[in-house]
């Protein structure tokens, strides 16, 4: 049997949307407002009201996070022949609208303990690429995971080499560093609210920034740059990337009941916490930080301490219908960006080897949880007898 959505209804999936009757009574009241067309009452106060939870000045609501890096880009001046500093460890969407622009990403390697921007490398490349006279248009740091990066090391180094941050917060709505809400660092920051992320507008994204400026001439790009006339003039190339007015009446739903999900997702970090506190060569990856939004619980597995490998764990839980996922493939050995400059340690290498994301959506049943967890304990347990048999 199938769910609505596709699939084995008894699956337990990494990250389901969380929907309810709130969301359902929100889009109800949009589709009988009659603001069916992309914009709408809902679109305006679903920007007001994300922009208010993160800090900043104002938002724009686009069709996707890959669609709110792009304009963040173009926004604070990235063009063709710049290069841009981006996290190799990350989804593909970061590099992508790298070279959307025309500019190309120079890949950086990650902090180990937490999978984020290692600011060290940040500040070496920097000089480096200044030293042989390219012009760095942007860094682009990527809050892993729902934790963010090191803004406190990070932002210096960028202000002295008089570089703008574009933060990738895609993953990371909710979480907090310093104080500051995920998506206030740098220039512009970008969120997501794909199907699986921390909350939903089933597709969709927002761009947030202090920049007024900036903001307006994102919106302008966003509708085919589409120029204040009577009839439809259009002085430059635009995108096709608003925001409908109905998914912004979910998100609208979805946003009231962040801290509500977010709890849960940390709730249930703290339980395969425990559950992996005495198990040798194990750790989840962040796990100090409490300010995480903890979209994805990601443990890691040192082999040699463990006496099992992390893919022996994912073919267990697969076997019993719980899904998981590695960590992201490093853009350095994405065929797509084979021969891309990259500066390296090896750490997002050992991370993609050695990690693996858990089930830590919101809308789990308790039930659920009980399997996923059971399932673990079994898979110990007889990895444990077979240790000392």
């Amino acid at each position: 049997m199938t769910t609505p959505g596709g699939g084995d209804r008894w699956t337990i999936h990494l990250s389901a949307p969380d929907v309810g009757p709130l969301e359902e009574w929100y889009l109800i009241a949009a589709l009988r407002s009659g603001w069916i067309a992309p914009v709408g009452p809902d679109l305006d106060a679903f920007e007001r009201e994300v922009a208010d939870r993160v800090g900043t000045q104002g938002a724009v609501a686009v069709s996707s996070g890959t669609a709110a890096l792009h304009l963040a880009l173009l926004g604070v001046g990235v063009g063709p022949g710049d290069v841009v500093i981006v996290p190799t460890l990350t989804f593909v969407a970061t590099a992508n609208a790298v070279r959307y622009t025309g500019a190309r990403p120079v890949f950086v390697d990650c902090d180990p303990q937490t999978g984020n921007l290692d600011v060290a490398l940040v500040a070496e490349v920097l000089a480096r690429l200044h030293a042989c006279g390219q012009r760095v248009g942007a860094v682009v740091p990527v809050d892993l995971f729902g934790s963010c990066a090191d803004y406190t090391a990070l932002l210096p180094v960028c202000a002295t080499a008089q570089v703008p941050v574009v933060e990738d917060a895609a993953e990371a709505l909710g979480a907090i560093h310093g104080g500051r809400a995920a998506g206030s660092f740098g220039r512009a920051g970008v969120l997501s609210y794909n199907g699986n992320k921390i909350m939903t507008t089933s597709g969709g994204g927002m761009l947030v920034s202090d920049d007024l400026a900036l903001l307006t001439r994102a919106r302008q790009l966003s509708t085919q740059a589409r120029e204040p006339a009577r009839h439809y003039e259009h002085r430059e190339t635009g995108y096709n990337y608003r925001l409908s007015n109905l998914l912004a009446a979910l998100g609208r739903a979805q946003l009231l009941r962040l801290d509500g999900m977010i709890a849960r997702r940390r709730q249930l970090r703290d339980r395969y916490a425990k559950l992996f506190a005495p198990v040798p060569g194990v750790t989840l990856l962040g796990a100090e930080d409490r300010d995480a939004n903890c979209w994805l619980t990601v443990l890691t597995v040192n082999a040699a301490r463990s006496g099992w490998r992390v893919e022996e764990l994912a073919d267990h839980l697969a076997d019993r219908a719980i899904e998981t996922r590695p960590v992201w493939k490093p853009m350095h050995r994405q065929p797509a960006y084979a021969g891309a400059e990259s500066l390296l340690t090896g750490a997002a290498d050992r991370l993609f080897a050695d990690g693996l994301a858990l089930p830590s959506g919101s809308s789990l049943t308790e039930q659920q949880i009980a399997r996923v967890l059971g399932t673990i304990d079994d898979f110990l347990t007889e990895r444990a007898g077979r240790a000392t048999s």
